[in-house]
C-alpha cells in the first residue's frame, strides 16, 4: 500500500479516537504508528493531518453542515465526517493533494471503514464542494487567518 494511503489510513484512526474517547491525538497518532509502522515522510504527512484536521476542525464542520444539511454532523457517522475532514484539509486548507485525489482517496476509506452507503455520500459532499472549489478556499483562508488573529 502506497505511502500516503496507509498514512491516512493512521489519520482516520487517530481522528476516530479522538472524536469518539477524546484521548490526546498526539498519543493515539504515536501508538498507531507503532502499531503500523511506517517511513517517515509517512509518518510526518500523518502527523500533519491529524493537526492540521483538528486546528481547521470548526471552519470544514461548518461548511459540511451548509453543504450537508440533510446529514447533521451529531447525526452523521463519526468515520463520515472524519473521512470529510481528511479530505477537505487537504484540498481546501494544504493545497498539497489534487481536489480529484483527495476525493478518490475518502472515497477508498469509506468502502473500508464505512457502512455500504458511505462511499456515494463522501463522494456527493466532497464533489460539492469541488464545485464551489475556489470560493470555499478564500473562505478558508479568511477565517484561518482571523483565527491567528485573534
Amino acid at each position: 500500500m502506497k505511502t500516503r494511503r496507509r498514512a491516512r489510513r493512521v489519520t482516520l484512526e487517530t481522528l476516530y479516537e479522538y472524536d469518539i474517547a477524546n484521548h490526546d491525538p498526539d498519543e493515539v497518532l504515536e501508538l498507531r504508528l507503532e502499531a503500523s509502522p511506517m517511513e517517515h515522510a509517512g509518518s510526518d504527512f500523518a502527523a500533519k493531518l491529524v493537526h492540521g484536521v483538528i486546528a481547521s476542525q470548526t471552519n470544514m464542520d461548518r461548511l459540511i453542515a451548509r453543504f450537508a444539511p440533510e446529514w447533521p454532523l451529531d447525526q452523521m457517522a463519526v468515520i463520515d465526517r472524519n473521512i470529510l475532514r481528511i479530505a477537505m484539509y487537504e484540498f481546501l486548507v494544504t493545497d498539497e493533494t489534487p481536489v480529484k485525489v483527495a476525493i478518490n482517496e475518502a472515497v477508498e476509506l469509506a468502502k473500508v471503514y464505512g457502512s455500504d452507503s458511505a462511499p456515494r455520500f463522501i463522494n456527493g459532499v466532497l464533489g460539492t464542494l469541488a464545485d464551489h472549489l475556489e470560493e470555499l478556499k478564500r473562505e478558508v483562508r479568511r477565517e484561518t487567518t482571523l483565527a491567528v488573529a485573534d
